[in-house]
C-alpha cells in the first residue's frame, strides 16, 4: 500500500514517514500545499496524511482540488488547530478522518489502516480467502492455521491483493501501489516475489490472468 505524507515541519514529517513505513507501506513525502497536489493527482495513492497549515497552498484547498478533479482515495488531517470550525472545513472539503497534534505515530499507522480497509469494503483488519488468513493490521499471513512467513514487500503485494479480492490487478497498478516514488520500479521483480509468495502459501488462491495480471480469490471446490 502507498501513502502520500503531506507535512512541511521536517521532524514531524520524517517520524511520520518512518511509522509508515515500519508499518509496511511505500510512503511518499510532499512538504508544501503545491507539491502535494500534484503528486494527489497525478500518483496512485492509497491513502494520504495531510497537514492543513502547509506553504504555498494550505491544506484544506489542496484536499478541495482533490475531490474536485475526482480523487478518492482516503485523507487523514493532521494539524494544531483544534476549533470545531477548522475541522468542520476540513471535513466538507473531503477529508475522512482528523487528528490534533500532538498525536501517537500507532494511532496516525492504525487510523490510515482502517482508512485503507474501509475504502476497500472490509470491516476487520482480517481478510480471509479460503485457507489463507491475512491480519493487515499485525502484517501476519496464516494458512489452515499455520503461520507463513513473508518478506516486507511479499506482505506488501498481497495485502494489495487481498484488499481487491476477486478482482484482476494488472502489472502496472501493482508496481505503483507497491513501491514509492524512490524505488526502483523494475515490473520484472514482481512475477519474481508473486512466484515466492505462491511457494510460500502452497495453496491455489493466487490466479494469473493472462494478459490482465492477478487475482486473489478462494480455492475452487473442485
Amino acid at each position: 500500500m502507498r501513502v502520500l505524507v503531506v507535512e512541511d515541519e521536517p521532524q514531524l514529517s520524517l517520524r511520520v514517514e518512518q511509522a509508515l513505513e515500519m508499518a509496511g507501506f511505500a510512503v511518499d513525502v510532499a512538504f508544501d500545499g503545491e507539491e502535494a497536489w500534484f503528486l494527489g493527482d497525478t500518483e496512485p495513492y492509497d491513502a494520504v496524511v495531510l497537514d492543513l497549515g502547509l506553504p504555498r497552498l494550505d491544506g484544506v484547498s489542496v484536499l478541495r482540488r482533490w475531490r474536485e478533479s475526482g480523487r478518492i482515495m482516503p485523507v487523514l488531517v493532521l494539524t494544531a488547530r483544534s476549533r470545531w470550525t477548522e475541522k468542520a472545513q476540513a471535513f466538507d472539503a473531503g477529508a475522512d478522518d482528523y487528528l490534533t497534534k500532538p498525536f501517537e505515530m500507532d494511532e496516525v499507522v492504525y487510523r490510515i489502516r482502517a482508512l485503507i480497509r474501509r475504502a476497500a469494503g472490509h470491516a476487520s483488519p482480517e481478510i480471509v480467502c479460503g485457507p489463507l488468513r491475512i491480519d493487515t493490521g499485525a502484517a501476519r499471513v496464516w494458512v489452515d492455521g499455520q503461520q507463513v512467513v513473508l518478506t516486507a514487500q511479499e506482505f506488501r503485494i498481497l495485502s494489495y491483493l487481498a484488499h481487491r479480492m476477486g478482482r484482476a490487478v494488472g502489472r502496472s497498478e501493482l508496481v505503483e501501489h507497491v513501491y514509492d516514488r524512490d524505488d526502483d520500479r523494475d515490473s520484472n521483480v514482481i512475477d519474481v516475489l508473486i512466484g515466492r509468495i505462491r511457494k510460500k502459501l502452497k495453496v491455489e488462491v493466487l490466479h494469473t490472468l493472462r494478459g490482465q495480471g492477478w487475482r486473489l480469490e478462494p480455492p475452487s471446490d473442485g
